[in-house]
């Protein structure tokens, strides 16, 4: 795959994953709502590092939103809030798959919360798009 179609893949998948995460909100399904935020950004982030990588390498397989974002070289770009924001995510893939984290999880999860989340990701979305 070349490197722009490889590019492309990832910011579609990201675009997916927030129409999923409008459909999950409006369901009422808010933690994963919140999941797949993390998604969403952890794809347009590999379509960033997809953009440095030679036409048969592939971004690496991690999901922790930081360490991808200093892999892509834009962390240090990012103001204070975003790399916070990135922190406010990460737990929302790897907790939100395992029961003791769960409940916890979901209890912190609200409409209001989850409106914010999906405000604050496509703010986010889109500033790396632009780096792109």
């Amino acid at each position: 795959m070349e490197i722009g179609e490889k590019v492309k893949y990832w910011m579609n998948l990201s675009d997916e994953d927030m129409t999923v995460a409008k459909v999950l909100l409006d369901g009422k399904k808010f933690l994963y709502c919140g999941f797949m935020c993390h998604l969403a950004v952890e794809k347009i982030l590999k379509a960033v590092i997809a953009r440095g990588c030679a036409d048969d390498d592939i971004p690496p397989k991690w999901h922790n939103l930081t360490k991808l974002a200093v892999h892509a070289g834009i962390f240090e770009m990012m103001s204070e809030e975003q790399q916070d924001f990135l922190e406010e995510l990460n737990p929302l893939h790897i907790e939100a798959r395992y029961p003791e984290y769960k409940s916890e999880l979901a209890s912190a999860m609200s409409k209001e919360s989850c409106m914010e989340l999906i405000a604050e990701t496509e703010e986010l979305l889109c500033w790396i798009k632009k780096r792109l």
